[in-house]
């Protein structure tokens, strides 16, 4: 890791590589899925009467002051007229037919003739609004039959059920009611389920966040030479195979539920492999130790982990606890029975007793059982639980293992069942779950509600051109990421652990107790800093920049303050500019001026991922590139799902090397000069988001950790001290066995805050950034217009940084009222739309006190479906403080998109690139 705090430090010349593999994310079904759902004929009436409104507004205010002008002659008329022509004026300016249009059309003509016969357009234009508006509710009536028709149908489809088994298997059960009931207007219940449903049903056709059937997952490469693509166009259109493969895996936690149970029996833990905790040590007459606290999750959410917490733990020393280091230390592999009959032999125990004090070495931490734990790169964790026990040679754990065949089995199956047998494979595979919690002694069995993780793979080794990154969108995209540093959650964290670690040891030091520090860190400074900095708003009430929180005077924090405060002035200035505009560009100077001043305090090696999306050409022909998504990061587009791409060992072990040894040799390739990568594992695997293939060269065991990679790979904590390179002014972290510095890489999907304190620490000095952009912090807003804000596109030379989006007040969108139709409501929508310019598709995030709602996500909206609005509708609550963001819906459904037998897919590319600075002038950190 680099940390420049100097801005007089010299700054070799970066240099910058996009990489050459993909991972494709493909919603499960095609977007014409959603193109049945609307109601064309309904959306052109709404339009042709919003038309009409418009030119009878228009007309009725000229109109109303021209019958303004015949009010003296109405006085001289009598006979009431003068009452008469006030209230025709009032009817015809608020677009109202009168009570009597004869009558007043008569009245016109007599005070003036042109007069009349304007006015009898007008009743005409009126007359045949009227009309218009009477046809709406059969129109829409109709339309709808063929929209639920098109909705049950799609609904039906195996994909879509497929997943949704998985994602929601309470709505998978109601669902078939709602597919065999065929009334033209649904229940309410019936809508519910139904508005439920079509939720889950535009996630699959418009969203790319890969779960199940739901949204699939393909690898590819770009190819220069590839005959579809030139630089600086967009991605060919990539097709997709038609026949996509399932990969299922047991939830984790179902795993350590077992594993509890049986280390809570005292009689089958007697047959437990015990080791010390790993990276115990000595501290005068104490033992010191890493102990970990594990937090079960909520078994009754979709996705649960079971969370860990570490902290630095001593032991007093004593007799006792001398012996059982030597006893550890002399023996080879010690079951737990052999460490009771060693506290009964040296402590003269009866057995309840030594029992009891070996229990409780257990649960301080101190004697650990890893045998049984997930390891992070097991391929199967299943089936690796199953080998742990048949390892152990006793009978009641032979007999554990083999009522896992069961559950093994029902996995096997499941990729290639059809639906109904699916169902029935999840019941038995929970039940025979539950069986075997009881056989371990549960008294109240319990799983979680999630109990098979499925990725699914819609190709392999794609091939595509030379990539959206290649020419000028390219240099765009490097121009962009020069400036996310500043969005770096963890950069201020970082600073801060330099800024300890200077004061401690001084500029040039050095720590060879890395435990000690990361204690010490969290204990003097960093919890309370943490703590302080989480409540800290970027921007006060006044709009202005919030310095960040610089207990140690450091420079390199008011760095990036300055950094944020002229990115702020620059987006300021353009809006002011171009406020009004549908897009503002981003000027290259501001970028470069705002780059340059991060450079001193950002990292020398800097790999980043990307989510994007390629949309329709814009304002110079060139295709737009989205940035939906940066973090910083190696190989993590590809790492979640290495196991769908690497043959099984045990059914395959001739087949060429998988995506895990692919990546393994690349990543070798890109480490810094003199360096080497070590994964970071984040500790105890408590969640399948972070179980990966072995993609690093050696791996960083932290204590209280295992690890099955061969100990030449291993590089234990207490192998590694940090060090200040008053050269480079940068903290290098390096091994004393290796001889070398060590680039720590974390490859899990579990985001680090969650991670125990240790692992968490040493993140601070790797290449992992978490980098949430939001352009428009710090910019006044235009005053509302009926209750709507408006910000424009922002994009920097064909890179899209920010769509176009309305932020509105929930209390003045479009609310069912009494006596209104669902033709009516249906056009309250399609006029507020028009009014403030908004496309027909959106998404939609719902805020609540100026907050994503908990567990809101983008929803898809389709203004041309009063489907859709009905589901959007039910989310709305309009109380005070409610508000809803909608951005633009792109790439919209005319951009290019993946192509498969089906139909056009939406799709995301997650793509690599690699910045690095050389440390030496012949040494670059990045190597081709």
């Amino acid at each position: 890791m680099t940390l420049l705090t100097s801005d007089t430090t010299p700054r070799p010349p970066d240099v910058w590589e996009p990489g050459h593999r993909f991972l494709l994310r493909a919603a499960g079904l095609p977007l014409e899925t959603v193109r049945g759902l609307r109601c064309p004929g309904t959306g052109d009436w709404a339009d042709e009467v919003l038309e009409l409104e418009e030119r009878l507004t228009a007309e009725g205010a000229a109109l109303s002051e021209l019958l303004h002008g015949l009010l003296g002659a109405a006085d001289a008329a009598g006979d009431d007229a003068r009452r008469l022509l006030l209230n025709l004026r009032r009817a015809v300016f608020n677009n109202r037919l009168p009570a009597d249009p004869r009558a007043a059309e008569r009245l016109v003509t007599g005070l003036a003739g042109p007069a009349g016969a304007r006015l009898a357009d007008w009743l005409a234009l009126r007359t045949r609004y009227a009309d218009l508006l009477g046809r709406g509710p059969e129109l829409l009536a109709g339309e709808m039959r063929d929209a639920r028709r098109a909705l049950r149908e799609a609904l039906a489809g195996d994909r879509f059920r497929l997943g949704l088994l998985l994602a929601s298997p309470t709505l998978d059960g109601r669902l078939g009611g709602y597919l065999e009931d065929t009334s033209a207007e649904p229940g309410k219940r019936m809508r519910k389920i139904e508005r439920s449903a079509l939720t889950y049903l535009y996630r699959t056709a418009c969203k790319t966040s890969p779960f199940s059937t739901l949204t699939a997952v393909a690898t590819g490469t770009f190819e220069p030479g590839a005959p579809d693509s030139a630089p600086d166009s967009a991605a060919p259109a990539l097709r997709v195979d038609e026949e996509w493969t399932s990969h299922v895996r047991l939830n984790v936690v179902v795993l350590g539920r077992l594993a509890d149970l049986i280390l809570a029996d005292p009689v089958r833990r007697q047959d437990l492999p015990v080791v010390l905790a790993p990276g115990w040590g000595r501290d005068e007459d104490r033992i010191r130790y890493v102990r970990q606290w594990v937090t079960t999750g909520d078994d009754s959410a979709a996705v649960t982990f079971d969370a860990v917490r570490d902290r630095l733990f001593y032991l007093r020393g004593s007799g006792t606890l001398d012996r059982l280091l030597t006893f550890f230390s002399t023996h080879e592999g010690p079951r737990h029975r052999d460490l009771v009959d060693m506290l009964r032999t040296e402590r003269g125990a009866g057995p309840d007793e030594a029992e009891r004090y070996a229990a409780a070495l257990l649960q301080l931490g101190m004697v650990q059982v890893p045998g049984l734990r997930t390891d992070v790169h097991s391929p199967d964790p299943l089936r690796s639980f199953q080998q742990a026990l048949r390892g152990l040679g006793a009978p009641w754990a032979d007999a554990v293992a083999a009522s896992l065949d069961g559950p093994a089995a029902c996995l096997a199956a499941y990729p290639a069942a059809p639906l109904t047998e699916r169902r029935a494979l999840l019941r038995t595979l929970r039940a025979q779950l539950l069986d075997v919690q009881r056989e371990l002694g549960a008294e109240d069995a319990a799983l979680p509600q999630t109990l098979v993780y499925e990725d699914v793979s819609a190709g392999e080794d794609l091939r595509g051109g030379p990539g959206p990154l290649a020419g000028a969108t390219g240099r765009a995209l490097r121009r962009v990421e020069g400036i996310l540093p500043m969005y770096d959650i963890t950069l201020p964290q970082r600073i801060t652990l330099r800024g300890f670690f200077l004061a401690r040891h001084g500029s040039g030091g050095r720590c060879d107790d890395l435990l000690g520090l990361v204690h010490d860190f969290h204990e003097d400074l960093f919890d309370q800093y943490i703590s302080f900095t989480s409540k800290r708003s970027a921007f006060d009430a006044d709009g202005e920049y919030v310095p960040e929180e610089n207990w140690l005077g450091q420079s390199a924090l008011r760095t990036l303050d300055s950094a944020r405060r002229r990115f702020v002035a620059g987006m300021r200035e353009q809006w002011a500019e171009h406020g009004t505009a549908d897009e503002i560009r981003l000027p290259a100077a501001l970028l470069t001026d705002v780059a340059g001043e991060l450079a001193p305090i950002t990292q020398d090696f800097s790999p980043q991922s990307h989510h994007i999306q390629v949309a329709g050409p814009g304002p110079d022909g060139r295709p737009l590139v989205v940035l939906n998504r940066s973090y910083g990061g190696l190989a993590f587009p590809f790492s979640r799902f290495t196991h769908v791409y690497d043959p099984d060992a045990a059914t395959a072990p001739d087949v060429g090397p998988g995506l895990s040894e692919r990546l393994r040799a690349e990543l070798r390739t890109r480490a810094p000069e003199g360096a080497v990568l070590a994964e970071l594992t984040g500790g105890p695997i408590t969640t399948n988001l972070n179980l990966h293939g072995r993609l690093t060269s050696h791996q960083i065991v932290c204590p209280g950790e295992t690890s099955t990679v061969p100990e030449d790979a291993r590089i234990h904590l207490e192998d590694l001290y940090l060090q200040h390179d008053e050269a480079t002014d940068r903290l290098v972290l390096r091994s004393r066995r290796l001889g070398c510095e060590v680039v720590p890489v974390y490859l899990g999907y579990l985001v680090p805050v969650a991670l125990p304190e240790i692992p968490r620490t040493l993140l601070l000095l790797a290449p992992s950034t978490m980098t949430p952009t939001d352009v428009w912090g710090g910019v006044p807003e235009a005053p509302a217009r009926d209750g709507v804000t408006r910000r424009p596109r922002v994009v920097h030379d064909g890179v899209v940084v920010s769509r176009r989006s309305w932020t509105a007040d929930a209390r003045v969108l479009p609310a069912r009222t009494p006596g209104t139709d669902e033709a009516g409501w249906f056009l309250g929508w399609r006029r507020w739309r028009r009014a403030h310019g908004l496309p027909a598709q959106v998404f939609a995030t719902v805020l609540r006190e100026g907050r994503r709602a908990l567990g809101a996500k983008p929803l898809y909206v389709d203004f041309d479906s009063p489907l859709s609005l009905t589901a959007f509708d039910a989310l709305l609550e309009r109380g005070p403080g409610d508000a809803v963001v909608l951005r633009e819906m792109l790439p919209s459904e005319d951009a290019p998109h993946v192509l498969s037998e089906q139909g056009h897919h939406v799709a995301e590319l997650a793509v690599e690139t690699f910045t690095s600075r050389p440390r030496t002038e012949d040494g670059p950190t990045c190597r081709n």
